[in-house]
């Protein structure tokens, strides 16, 4: 007789075992699954599992300690960093260079997360997860992106606590989270920024505000994903941890 588990997924004896699907999933070896599940830490569409529990990975809800866990076949995350000059679309009808290029190769119809500018470079995330895509754009999750701001002169402290208590804008006020002067000569600084906003060129738009236009801009975070070392041009695939932070980051 199937367990409660079972029933309500719809496995019975032909699902895939939950330990198998949390240790594809990056948790550990599949006795390190068992743990997970004999200690109760486990969830499949609401219910506690238990140990021998099967699951359809396409169609069932598993939640490991309250996030769920991206268990669906065929699913793609991917980072990429951008150069200054590519568009951040998947084709171009006049033959520019596009983000799409650079997965051109992989069968998965991905989409762009979110778009940086095309004077903009950085890290961009790839993806073919819809409701984790619709969540990480959707102002009222509020995730937020780091960038490097590179402008003329020396930037004032007068001007970091403006764009830190917030500046107006043609659409409306705008405020930073983090803003700090990494490094600086008599000709240039570079700022570190840190902001929840998402509207199109708004930190290129508060800097301006505050009288020192942005001659180059990188992103170098969003949410929990850090651009690192991935060179312009380059990709490479999350690890599963990473999709699972960021599932957490939108309370997936």
């Amino acid at each position: 007789m199937p367990s409660l588990v079972e029933r309500e997924a719809g496995a019975g004896s032909n699902g895939t075992r939950l330990q198998k699907v949390l240790a594809e999933a990056g948790f550990g070896s599949r006795r390190a699954c068992e743990a997970l599940i004999s200690a109760g830490r486990v969830q499949v569409n609401g219910h506690t599992a238990t140990l021998g529990a099967r699951v359809d990975p396409q169609h069932d809800r598993i939640v490991l300690d309250g996030a769920q866990v991206p268990t669906r076949e065929g699913l793609a995350y991917l980072a990429v960093n951008k150069p200054r000059g590519m568009l951040s679309t998947m084709s171009d009808d006049r033959g520019r260079p596009c983000v799409g290029d650079v997965v051109a190769d992989l069968a998965s119809r991905l989409h762009h997360v979110g778009r940086l500018d095309a004077d903009s470079e950085g890290l961009l995330l790839l993806t073919n997860d819809g409701p984790l895509s619709h969540r990480l754009m959707h102002p009222s999750f509020g995730v937020a992106k780091t960038y490097l701001a590179e402008v003329d002169g020396v930037l004032p402290r007068l001007a970091t606590r403006r764009l830190r208590g917030g500046v107006e804008l043609d659409d409306g006020p705008a405020r930073a989270d983090r803003v700090e002067l990494v490094g600086a000569t008599a000709k240039r600084s570079i700022v570190e920024i840190t902001l929840h906003e998402g509207r199109k060129h708004v930190v290129r738009r508060m800097f301006a505000e505050v009288g020192f236009p942005v001659t180059r801009l990188v992103r170098t975070s969003v949410g929990p994903i850090r651009l690192g070392d991935l060179k312009p041009g380059g990709r490479r695939h999350l690890q599963p941890g990473e999709v699972r932070a960021l599932y957490r980051e939108v309370d997936l």
